[in-house]
C-alpha cells in the first residue's frame, strides 16, 4: 500500500480520516527509472513548435533526480485534513478545511487536468483565514477540495460513466454529507466544467459558482475556432482577440483528442515518469513557456517544485491514464455555455486558453453577478496567482453571503 487510511468503517457514508504516506521504495523506483531514461536527440527547431524542447527534459530530469524532495509536499498535504468517503460505489478524497471565523461560506473548489488537489494549496490559507492574508473576517470561507474520480487518492472508476454529469453530483452529496445547507463552488478547467455542471443541477444548497475557465463560447464561435475557419463576421475587437487565442489553442490540441478517443493507449503515462512529465507540461503554450522558464532560474508564478510536485503525486498514484479517461467519459461542449442559471461570478486571466469576453460571459450566464478582467495570469490560476483568485473568488460571492 502507497497510501495510509487512519480509520474504516463499514458504514459506506462514513468520512474516514486520511494519511499519505509513500513508501520509500515507491521513491527508489522513482529515482531507479529517472536514472535510467532515454532520451530522444534534440528537436531541430529553436521555438516550441515541435512540443517539449530538449533543453527543458534535461533540465526537468537533472532536478527531479538532484534536488526534488517528494516528502516536502507529502508533509503539505498532511499539514491539513485529509479525508475519504464511498459516494456512488467510489472511495473519494478529499480536503476539508474549516474557518475559524463565524459565518463562514462553505466552498467546493475542482481541480483540472493536468492538475490536482496540489494546484489549490496555495488556497487553503487566504479563504479559510482572510484575517492573516489581507482580507476580511466576513469573506472567510470552509474549504473543500476533493480529488476526482481517477485523479490523485481518490478511487478509479472499473466501469464507464463518471463524467462531469455525475462529478457534479458527487460533490453535491459530499457537501450535504459534511452537513452543509448552503455552499458555493468554484473550478478552473474540468473543475470549471464540473462547477458548471453543479449549477445546471442547481441543487437547493446552491448559492452559486465561480469560475477563471468559463464555459461561455457561443456555439457556432467554437465550431469555427476549431475548424480554424477565420472569424466570424460581426465580432468586437475583444471578442476578435479571444477567438484568435481559441484558434491558437485549438491548433495544439491533439493531445485531448487523443486521451478522448485513447486514453488507455497511453500506457507510456504508467511506464515513464519523465514520459508523464512531458506529456503534462505540453498542455497549453503559456504554461509550457512559463514552467520551461522556471527550469531555466526565473521565479515568476509556478516554480519547479510547483510543477514536480504534481508530476510526481500523478506517478505515485500511478493515475495517468486513469486521469486521461475524464476526456473518453466526455460528452459535453468543453468551451460552449452549458445553459447555468444560478448566479455566477467570472474572472478572466489574460494568458488562460482564452481570455472570455463580458459580452460573452453575459449570454452565457444570465444571472452574471461578478466579472473580471485579469492583468496577470494564465490557466493554473490557483497555483500561479493564487492571490489574485483568492481576491476573486472572495469579491465574487460576497453578495450570496
Amino acid at each position: 500500500m502507497s497510501i495510509e487510511t487512519l480509520d474504516r468503517t463499514d458504514t459506506r457514508d462514513a468520512i474516514r480520516p486520511f494519511r499519505i504516506a509513500f513508501p520509500e521504495a515507491d521513491l527508489e523506483d522513482l529515482r531507479y527509472r529517472l536514472a535510467n531514461a532515454r532520451l530522444p536527440e534534440k528537436e531541430p527547431v529553436d521555438d516550441f513548435s515541435q512540443g517539449v524542447p530538449l533543453k527543458t527534459v534535461e533540465q526537468i530530469l537533472r532536478y527531479w533526480q538532484t534536488d526534488y524532495d517528494w516528502r516536502k509536499v507529502e508533509a503539505r498535504l498532511n499539514a491539513v485534513p485529509n479525508f475519504l468517503t464511498e459516494i456512488d460505489g467510489l472511495d473519494i478524497h478529499f480536503i476539508h478545511v474549516r474557518s475559524k471565523h463565524e459565518n463562514a461560506l462553505p466552498l467546493i473548489v475542482t481541480h483540472g487536468w493536468p492538475g490536482s488537489i496540489v494546484e489549490q494549496l496555495k488556497l487553503i490559507g487566504p479563504l479559510t483565514d482572510p484575517t492573516a492574508h489581507g482580507g476580511s473576517a466576513e469573506d472567510a470561507f470552509h474549504v473543500v477540495i476533493p480529488s476526482m474520480p481517477g485523479y490523485g487518492f481518490s478511487g478509479k472508476p472499473t466501469a464507464t460513466g463518471w463524467g462531469p454529469e455525475r462529478i457534479a453530483r458527487a460533490w453535491t452529496t459530499l457537501m450535504r454529507r459534511l452537513g452543509y445547507d448552503r455552499f458555493v463552488a468554484q473550478g478552473g478547467d474540468w473543475g470549471a466544467v464540473v462547477t458548471d455542471m453543479i449549477g445546471v443541477q442547481a441543487p437547493p444548497e446552491l448559492l452559486g459558482i465561480h469560475s477563471n475557465m468559463p464555459g461561455a463560447i457561443p456555439a457556432e464561435v467554437d465550431q469555427a475556432a476549431l475548424a480554424g475557419l477565420p472569424a466570424p463576421a460581426g465580432l468586437s475587437d475583444e471578442e476578435r482577440a479571444t477567438y484568435d487565442q481559441l484558434v491558437a489553442f485549438y491548433k495544439n490540441v491533439y493531445y485531448a483528442f487523443f486521451m478522448g478517443t485513447r486514453p488507455q493507449t497511453l500506457t507510456a503515462l504508467a511506464d515513464s515518469p519523465l514520459g508523464l512529465a512531458t506529456f503534462m507540461l505540453d498542455h497549453d503554450a503559456r504554461s509550457l513557456e512559463l514552467i520551461a522558464r522556471a527550469f531555466d532560474g526565473v521565479k515568476e508564478g509556478l516554480s519547479r517544485d510547483d510543477f514536480l510536485d504534481n508530476v510526481t503525486l500523478f506517478w505515485l498514484t500511478n493515475t495517468g491514464v486513469s486521469a486521461s479517461r475524464l476526456y473518453w467519459e466526455n460528452k459535453l461542449a468543453f468551451f460552449a455555455p452549458k445553459g447555468v442559471k444560478v448566479p455566477v461570478a467570472v474572472s478572466a486571466f489574460p494568458d488562460e486558453l482564452y481570455q472570455t469576453p463580458r459580452s460573452w460571459a453575459e449570454k452565457a450566464y444570465p444571472n452574471l453577478i461578478h466579472y473580471n478582467r485579469m492583468d496577470k495570469g494564465g490557466h493554473f490560476a490557483a497555483w500561479e496567482q493564487p492571490a489574485a483568485l483568492s481576491d476573486e473568488i472572495r469579491a465574487g460571492f460576497r453578495s450570496l453571503r
